[in-house]
């Protein structure tokens, strides 16, 4: 039972890193043409609460979005840890979330099946 609420830690600091960035990246990075088109769409916490993993999705080229987030990475970290109440500021990667891409080529696929 004890893992379980260790679980449910780990999922409130994960969401809580993801607002508390996306508000980063709204106010600090507005200006620039890349990240201001991302939009983060889940988190996952690994590591004791050490590591949060931020997936993202743009209509921008995703190459050059998930290249623009790792170069400004440790100056979201260090906003985030202005704004965290915690100890510890966990480590953040930004990782691409394809979903859409994905269900968009399946549901392709499947009314191609219908012809």
């Amino acid at each position: 039972m004890k893992k379980q609420n260790n679980s449910n830690r780990s999922e409130k600091i994960a969401s809580k890193v993801q607002i508390l960035v996306a508000e980063i990246l709204q106010h600090d990075f507005s200006e620039d043409d890349l990240i201001n088109k991302v939009s983060l769409v889940g988190s996952q916490s690994r590591g004791g609460m050490q590591f949060v993993k931020l997936f993202f999705y743009t209509r921008n080229d995703a190459d050059a979005t998930q290249k623009r987030l790792d170069e400004i990475t440790k100056m979201v970290r260090f906003a985030l840890a202005q704004k965290i109440n915690q100890k510890y500021v966990p480590e953040i990667k930004f990782i691409y979330d394809d979903t859409l891409e994905r269900a968009d080529r399946i549901e392709s696929i499947l009314s191609n099946l219908d012809k």
